[in-house]
């Protein structure tokens, strides 16, 4: 990258001096999240999938929205048997059992719960998704390895094999950043709980020398971005992060970033919103009561992105603000480019409406999904799709024949969003997810904890639209430059961990260092041989850690390093160069 930021001064210093100058970082306990909380700025509330402010049972009329409630209906009982009606219409009145155990406020809840569910829909996406016990779903995925096909040359964009277009690739993206064309669009819905923590996962600290945290390592590479763009086009511009949160992670996450002052961002151009929440069933259809009072519930998946689009007005914000392309992200890769300026130009350049970013899978028995085509239709494969004799086939070049590697990384322009929204959407399919689920047994009213799967959560993917693109590209990237996700706690498998995306993300910054001229000494003086990559998880790198203030790709410190010597931890941030220097001082 060819931009630059403001050179900071050298200076020699503790950490411990440092560390409470930082911004935000640290760990935070926040409160849990409250459910269907509104988004911030400043998104309308909307029902969920399922959610239409109306009981509808197999046929029944919709019951009126607004101004009634319990009082319209004339009192509890009416309310009663008015939802036992319509939920029996629809099979699901086994959720009032325990209605007349329920007090006041726990009927009223549990009431304007089941106002807000469209049973009949409900039982329609149970149909569909399980599909006559599976039979559709398997009669579909029959001789799955006979219809796919690899991504071809022609569609696929490369960042180490197409290096020479890079930087015009590059330059096209900061050209669309620059006129406020481009958005990020960050699906930040899952708490931490596999982390180990009571949090989302955006909040999660891994140790990092600054403490930042994943949003606030994220918000800063948006900052630098805009800098970016505007020393080369001399305009100002801004960004738009749409943050996408589930009902469980809304309120939580919305503190953090005002308790952070959005990380520098502008208020204005930080959008959150909810995506939609589905009832968990039996095996039999049967909607789950997590409580005598209360449905258990859960998260539509990232692929109920698009209906909570719709439903929050989102793709008109985007409309009215002059967005134009979106890149789409999870929050937990530590090293995810939002809004990528090169990956942004590729997709211009080649016209696309739709594009994935894919690392090289090396692994045929890697547990990633793979982007491809079926029946001549773009779609991702999950590992478990494809039988291991596929999985080994290698092409002329010795790479793997099926190596596009997904991870959830893509591009959209704003014309194909809104026509998944206005027209696509209800022709996707949810995917079933059997799960153990605790529940109330209706029959005894005992809380169940399952010791195997009784139930299924149904959702839908990200990647489900991309059958509907009209021009679809592939850019691959280098998986240790873009790609470390944190999904489990250090106490786990030691397999993306807070640990491996630390170590991640210092390798990284260590080749940066290496790469603009500069060099690491012990603590005798002598050089640290230049080996940057990691070779296993029990590699330990340098530590080095830059701001996205200071470098979003590694652009702009060649005059900060070139020819330098550093002891580590070597920190470079917009406030200085730290090291650590002899005797731990």
């Amino acid at each position: 990258m060819a931009a630059s930021g403001a050179r900071p001064r050298r200076r020699r210093s503790g950490l411990s001096d440092w560390r409470e100058r930082r911004e935000g970082g640290g760990r935070c306990r926040p409160s849990p999240g409250a459910y269907w909380a509104s988004g911030a700025h400043h998104v309308a509330r909307a029902p969920a999938i399922g959610q239409r402010g109306a009981i509808k049972g197999g046929g029944g009329r919709r019951r009126p929205r607004g101004g009634g409630g319990m009082e319209a209906a004339g009192g509890e009982g009416d309310v009663a048997a008015e939802l036992r009606q319509r939920l029996a219409a629809g099979g699901q009145d086994h959720v009032l059992r325990f209605w007349p155990e329920l007090d006041g406020a726990a009927r009223r809840a549990l009431a304007a719960e089941l106002c807000r569910m469209d049973v009949a829909e409900i039982n329609r996406f149970f149909r569909r998704a399980r599909g006559d016990g599976g039979g559709a779903a398997a009669a579909a995925a029959a001789g799955l390895d006979a219809r796919m096909e690899p991504v071809p040359r022609d569609v696929l964009g490369s960042a180490s094999r197409d290096r020479g277009l890079v930087p015009r690739w590059e330059s096209r993206g900061l050209a669309e950043i620059a006129a406020s064309r481009v958005a990020a669009l960050l699906l930040a819905g899952g708490q931490g709980t596999r982390l180990g923590v009571p949090y989302p996962k955006g909040m999660c600290d891994v140790g990092l020398p600054s403490r930042k945290t994943l949003f606030h390592l994220q918000a800063q590479r948006l900052r630098r971005l805009q800098q970016m763009a505007e020393e080369q086009h001399g305009t100002p511009c801004h960004i738009p992060w749409y943050i996408m949160t589930s009902g469980r992670t809304m309120e939580s996450t919305k503190e953090f970033f005002q308790k952070h002052r959005y990380f520098g961002l502008k208020k204005e151009n930080v959008i959150f919103f909810q995506q939609g929440m589905l009832p968990a069933l039996g095996f039999d259809g049967k909607i789950l009561l997590e409580e005598k009072g209360k449905i258990a519930m859960a998260p539509d998946g990232n692929g109920g992105l698009y209906r909570a689009l719709g439903s929050h007005g989102i793709v008109d914000d985007m409309e009215r603000r002059g967005v134009h392309s979106v890149h789409v992200y999870c929050v937990d890769n530590i090293l995810v480019k939002v809004a990528d300026p090169r990956f942004i130009g590729f997709c211009l350049e080649k016209g696309a409406d739709c594009g994935a970013k894919v690392v090289e899978k090396t692994n045929p028995t890697e547990p990633v999904g793979v982007v491809c085509r079926v029946d001549g239709v773009y779609q991702v494969v999950e590992y478990s799709e494809i039988s291991l004799g596929t999985a080994q086939r290698r092409g002329p070049d010795g790479r793997l024949l099926f190596n596009a590697g997904n991870i959830a990384n893509h591009y959209f322009s704003t014309a194909f969003l809104k026509d998944v929204v206005n027209t696509y959407e209800p022709q996707l399919q949810h995917h079933v997810a059997e799960k153990k689920i605790p529940h109330v047994d209706i029959t005894t009213g005992q809380l169940v904890q399952p010791e195997k799967p009784n139930g299924i959560k149904m959702e839908k993917f990200v990647f489900d639209i991309f059958q509907f693109s009209k021009k679809f590209v592939v850019y691959e990237v280098l998986r240790e430059d873009e790609f470390s996700p944190l999904k489990n706690a250090d106490s786990q498998n030691g397999k993306d961990n807070p640990t491996t995306a630390r170590h991640a993300l210092m390798s990284l910054h260590h080749c940066w260092v290496l790469n603009a001229g500069g060099h690491f000494v012990d603590e005798n003086g002598t050089r640290i041989p230049a080996i940057p990559r990691l070779k296993d998880a029990n590699d330990l790198p340098i530590q080095c850690e830059i701001s996205p203030l200071v470098s979003y790709g590694g652009e702009g410190l060649e005059q900060l390093v070139k020819d330098r010597e550093f002891r580590t931890p070597l920190i470079i941030d917009e406030d200085g160069i730290h090291e650590l220097v002899k005797n731990g001082v």
